[in-house]
């Protein structure tokens, strides 16, 4: 039989919460430091590595912002890119919504245009290259202002008809999803798709709050919904996809062990799960070792990776025929698995 690491890197799926700047990985910080003449606080690729020793989010937060440092042309955000998607087609992915901080890059000067057009490079790239289909989410750094969400939007407007949504991400304690309801507004009357991260560290209040006073159309993480029984039962009749990160939440502490990660209680509660990497150059794992080591952790059955593989579709903010395609593709992936056994 296929063994279940094997299986899982096979079976296709989607990234629903891959954020493109926490795919730097200490090699390209450096490679991108002396092409851009940048000075980095780390003498060497082992001295990053050491660093990420986070004990909660805002010390990744810290470090993620100074890597962030190097990024500085068109050029290294395609090479940022395509480094990601040549990593997740490997992993199996066919569809991949990828965020972005485009707030990371304008506060220390690198146009908004810099950023965006890079990032469209490299995915039109991944597309012809390697078969996967990737959108962009704008991210608003909740730990800033409400105005400096709206200036960035406006700065986005060119870029509207190519950008799938916006969310809202960085500090969550602190910054509940009610403090940008006016922004969310405005990307909605826009047309765009609406996630946030939420019920990470934050308390089950802010995923309510972003349900009821952002309007989501998705939530990111969502783990703390689970002390809510009220809520868990919202999301599930409402078909609410969470996209988790177990590894992420393992590296923050979210959990204290990968064996207590809540996913298969998700599951077994009907809530609409997914797995996602969140920032894998930092959470030690891609999008498979994601899935792997959870399956191993919390004892997922085939039936279970299945089921979060067709959500990752369900999930994604697709036309119903590619989200029919990308199911039938995973349906005759285990028939055929199934067969070889």
């Amino acid at each position: 039989m296929t063994s279940l690491a094997d299986f899982i890197r096979g079976l296709p799926k989607a990234e629903l919460h891959l954020h493109i700047e926490g795919s730097l990985e200490p090699e390209q910080m450096f490679e991108f430091a002396r092409r851009n003449r940048v000075d980095l606080p780390f003498k060497s690729v082992e001295e990053v590595r050491a660093a990420y020793a986070f004990s909660n989010l805002q010390d990744f937060l810290d470090i993620y912002y100074q890597g962030a440092n190097v990024l500085r042309t068109e050029e290294d955000f395609r090479d940022l890119g395509l480094a990601y998607f040549r990593r997740v087609a490997a992993d199996g992915a066919r569809h991949v919504e990828l965020f972005f901080d485009p707030q990371t890059h304008t506060d220390r000067g690198v146009p908004f245009q810099v950023v965006a057009d890079g990032l469209m490079a490299g995915m039109a790239e991944a597309e012809r290259d390697f078969g996967i289909s990737s959108s962009l989410i704008l991210c608003f750094l909740r730990h800033l202002d409400e105005d400096a969400a709206f200036a960035t939007l406006k700065a986005a407007e060119p870029y509207l008809d190519r950008i799938l949504g916006v969310g809202l991400d960085s500090s969550e304690v602190g910054h509940p999803p009610s403090k940008f309801a006016g922004v969310f507004k405005a990307a909605r009357e826009r047309g765009l798709k609406l996630v946030a991260h939420a019920g990470e560290e934050g308390p089950p209040e802010y995923v309510w709050e972003a349900l009821d006073v952002l309007g989501v159309h998705r939530i990111d993480h969502g783990n703390r919904a689970l002390e809510d029984e009220a809520l868990v039962r919202r999301l599930v009749a409402e078909g609410m996809t969470l996209t988790v990160c177990p590894l992420s939440n393992l590296k923050l502490c979210v959990v204290n062990d990968l064996k207590q990660h809540p996913l298969k209680r998700m599951l077994a509660l009907g809530l609409k799960a997914t797995i996602n990497s969140d920032d894998p150059a930092y959470f030690g794992g891609y999008l498979a070792q994601n899935w792997t080591e959870t399956a191993d952790a919390i004892g997922l059955t085939r039936d279970e990776l299945v089921t979060l593989a067709k959500n990752s579709f369900t999930g994604a903010f697709l036309g119903p025929e590619a989200v029919a395609r990308h199911v039938a593709e995973i349906d005759a992936y285990v028939a055929k698995s199934a067969a070889t056994a």
